[in-house]
């Protein structure tokens, strides 16, 4: 590992590695090479949804099971991880095959989502859980405890919607994919019969699902 790689490991993890090649395990995409970041990103998807899970359990002691659970997955959410890695520069350091970084990799949510749990992950291995749980806290902030209620999904929002004007529940369509496989491109159609209809992207069909429910929850009266 060089020494800038491992000043912004440092820096970001709060941590110095110990294990320089389990980290830059945890920076390889799989175009890149055999030994990539997937197995550690799935370890790490665990330590950040304990760590998240056990600070809202503290920070907000008052509520039920259902609305801690819609907080944890709104911070856990690909695009809520995405956003965290580009506030700690992930995508200058993540390591890509020449034709990924020709086709953006480095800014897919998809891509830099995973790498902030694949360090999570590395961070547990080689420093214990306190360190990666602190890293975790650090890095998310406030997003935390920035909101007095707790968020509901847009797709949980556009059915309770439906439901409470009589109306029948949204109806999703895939409406194209494109891209490579590694940062793939999805089109998805929402409608509520009657009321209108909306279209957007994502990285994934879920998130494309997501993003076409918030549009068209804006449109409705």
């Amino acid at each position: 590992m060089d020494a800038r790689t491992a000043a912004w490991l440092k820096k970001v993890l709060g941590h110095k590695p110990r294990d320089a090649a389990l980290f830059e395990r945890a920076l390889t995409h799989a175009s890149h090479g055999e030994d990539h970041y997937e197995r550690l990103e799935f370890l790490g998807d665990r330590v950040l949804g304990l760590a998240i899970a056990t600070w809202l359990y503290e920070l907000f002691p008052d509520e039920p099971e259902g609305k801690l659970s819609r907080r944890l997955n709104a911070l856990v959410a690909r695009e809520t991880c995405a956003e965290v890695a580009r506030e700690l520069g992930i995508g200058g350091q993540v390591r890509l095959g020449k034709q990924a970084r020709d086709d953006g990799a480095s800014d897919s949510d998809n891509v830099i989502g995973d790498v902030v749990e694949s360090l999570a992950g590395a961070l547990y291995i080689d420093a214990g859980w306190d360190a990666a749980a602190a890293f975790v806290r650090r890095a998310w902030g406030d997003r935390v405890s920035a909101r007095d209620k707790a968020p509901l999904h847009p797709k949980s929002a556009l059915q309770e919607w439906a439901a409470a004007h009589d109306r029948r529940p949204p109806d999703y369509r895939l409406a194209g994919r494109s891209g490579p496989q590694h940062a793939p491109t999805f089109v998805v159609d929402v409608e509520i019969r009657g009321v209108g209809s909306a279209r957007a992207e994502g990285n994934s069909k879920q998130e494309a699902e997501t993003a076409a429910a918030a549009k068209l929850l804006e449109q409705l009266p």
